[in-house]
């Protein structure tokens, strides 16, 4: 069992674009995960410290986020309400993993990071990673 305590106290000691750079990029773990079908455990834990990560971070964004953040939240309680079913399925699965990407791509632009990252590199020359 996870000691979610000590998970949010390190969580909580980064800023705002940190933290939702720290939820893309699990998102996008979850779409990767859900390639293969003995990561069900690993993608499904994802899922669930994910939904912390918005519990954790809400109270620090403006609203607009905080709307898209909740609406996340609740995608990832619908996918674990159905899990078993969802897993069992490829197709369901996949889709699963695509919408995971999409919201990775929409947080990690909500996080401004790519922004700072393209700001700060020499002569502004673009970079994606």
């Amino acid at each position: 069992m996870r000691d979610w305590t000590t998970l949010r106290e390190r969580y909580l000691c980064d800023k705002l674009p940190i933290r939702l750079g720290g939820l893309a990029a699990n998102l996008a773990r979850i779409k990767s995960f859900s390639n293969h079908p003995d990561h069900r455990d690993v993608v499904e834990s994802l899922l669930n410290e994910s939904k912390f990560f918005i519990e954790w971070t809400t109270p620090d964004a403006e609203l607009e986020l905080q709307v898209e953040l909740v609406s996340l939240q609740i995608q990832l309680a619908r996918w674990q309400l159905k899990w078993v079913d969802i897993w069992s399925d490829p197709i369901q699965r996949s889709a699963v993993a695509k919408e995971a990407e999409v919201w990775s791509e929409r947080v990690l632009k909500m996080s401004g990071l790519l922004f700072l990252l393209f700001m700060i590199l020499p002569g502004n020359v673009p970079f994606f990673f």
